[in-house]
């Protein structure tokens, strides 16, 4: 990876947010050293960082009318698409389900995601209950990929089994993928002008941000907004939790529970939608038109909503309802298999970290940041919609040769860590130095991690 590339997958980034060219803002790239990977993931890391730092720098520009140099770390923008939080005598619980993982069908590889009980219910119906992996391997080795596949996805569950590169680019869904836009963004008729300070040094400082986001690129969106000042009020039904990831990704964050199917709890979400000025959802295509929050009940609730929307498998084509996480868009859109190649490995060889996931939370702040330019500059309502499957093929479409590596980024150094430890709800940890610095801008997040469901649902102000 050399700087230049990631210059160009920066300005790639910017265009497809709506920009002709990079902005006369100063962008720096510092620090070196690289994922080794059979893609370019660590250009994707400083690229997508990069292009929500930008964002930021032109809402400063539109409001101040100054423009902020932005400086990427190379080495810190890696680290923070693994792990930025490092517990102190204390251990966090494993990111995965005992039986999450890649098996071997009889004519494929598929891989089963287990991690909420539901999900891995839906697995045990089908494949009967199993402890340990070996015992599901066994039963996995007699289905067909396809079948069990569809066995689990119509039953509810969520599973992938391994495409090729090419396999993905025939398919149906990958061909509608790969006529998306990046941003599909959309304006919406006029509103109010809201009265925004965005103070230089905390731009988000007074903006409210609902977030209704689960594992792992929405919270990741929410964390950077919660960095520049926003409040962010995170919402999770009752039954939810994400023990494994909650101390990572809940950093400068109130996180509350509602039911929405209960009728005093929809009244304070309708509430509570009706004065946020940004609003990001990870739920798939139609789950909130469900439950009677769809696109358009959302703008009569609040007209010059900014409204962020995530979906895994995309939005157009024959998958863009199906249940997905990370893991499995790499699975099934060629990153697994190309990585298997690469490695000279039997089984699937995924990305050495959840890039999808990271590089599409980054690329929704900076898309929520355009949509809060929109309404101040434009005076219109904003939405836009992402997917894991088109940022994944950012990193297919990017020419990298996997082998020209210098400096391998291996794990974090005392270095790369803040000096003052975070106290934690679980306790003490180290946290990360930020990716991300502009010259009148401080990213600090003024709330430690805290647990799902640990605040009341209400606006701080």
């Amino acid at each position: 990876m050399t700087i230049s590339q990631t210059a160009t997958m920066t300005h790639q980034l910017w265009n497809s947010l709506g920009y002709a060219d990079l902005p006369e803002t100063s962008l720096l790239f510092t620090g070196e050293g690289q994922l080794p990977s059979a893609f370019p993931v660590t250009s994707l890391a400083c690229a997508s960082i990069a292009t929500a730092g930008l964002a930021v720098a032109a809402l400063i520009k539109a409001k101040h009318g100054l423009h902020p140099q932005v400086t990427v770390d190379q080495h810190l923008a890696t680290l923070w698409f693994a792990w930025s939080l490092k517990p102190i005598n204390w251990q966090l619980p494993s990111a995965w389900d005992a039986i999450a993982g890649d098996y071997q069908a009889s004519d494929g590889w598929i891989r089963l995601h287990t991690n909420a009980p539901h999900h891995r219910g839906v697995v045990e119906h089908i494949l009967g209950p199993h402890k340990h992996k070996a015992a599901v391997a066994d039963v996995v080795s007699q289905w067909k990929v396809s079948e069990l596949e569809r066995a689990v996805i119509t039953s509810g569950g969520c599973a992938a089994q391994m495409y090729s590169l090419q396999q993905w680019q025939q398919h149906m869904q990958g061909k509608s993928v790969a006529q998306e836009t990046l941003f599909a963004a959309f304006d919406h008729p006029q509103v109010t002008a809201p009265a925004w300070e965005i103070p230089m040094t905390q731009p988000l400082a007074g903006i409210r941000v609902l977030d209704l986001t689960r594992v792992l690129a929405g919270p990741i969106a929410t964390r950077f907004l919660a960095g520049l000042g926003a409040d962010v009020l995170r919402i999770d039904p009752f039954s939810w939790n994400e023990p494994a990831i909650e101390p990572e990704v809940t950093l400068g964050k109130r996180c509350a529970r509602l039911n929405l199917t209960n009728h005093h709890d929809r009244h304070i979400f309708e509430a509570l939608l009706r004065q946020a000025d940004i609003v990001i959802h990870g739920y798939r295509a139609g789950a909130l038109d469900e439950l009677g929050y769809g696109p358009h009940q959302r703008r009569q609730l609040s007209p010059g909503l900014v409204d962020i929307c995530l979906n895994a498998y995309g939005w157009s084509g024959p998958w863009r309802s199906r249940r997905g996480f990370d893991s499995l868009v790499q699975m099934s859109c060629g990153i697994a298999e190309a990585g298997m190649k690469w490695q000279n490995t039997l089984h699937p060889f995924p990305l050495p970290v959840q890039a999808l996931d990271h590089a599409t939370g980054y690329l929704m702040a900076a898309a929520a940041i355009q949509g809060l330019i929109q309404r101040l500059t434009q005076k219109t309502g904003y939405s836009a919609r992402l997917s894991l499957a088109r940022t994944a093929n950012i990193l297919i479409d990017t020419p990298y040769k996997p082998d020209d590596i210098n400096l391998k980024i291996n794990s974090a150094t005392t270095e790369d860590y803040q000096l003052q430890p975070e106290i934690t709800h679980w306790g003490s940890a180290l946290r990360l130095r930020a990716p991300l610095s502009l010259s009148t801008t401080q990213w600090s997040w003024g709330l430690a991690a805290s647990p799902l469901g640990n605040a009341t649902a209400q606006w701080l102000q």
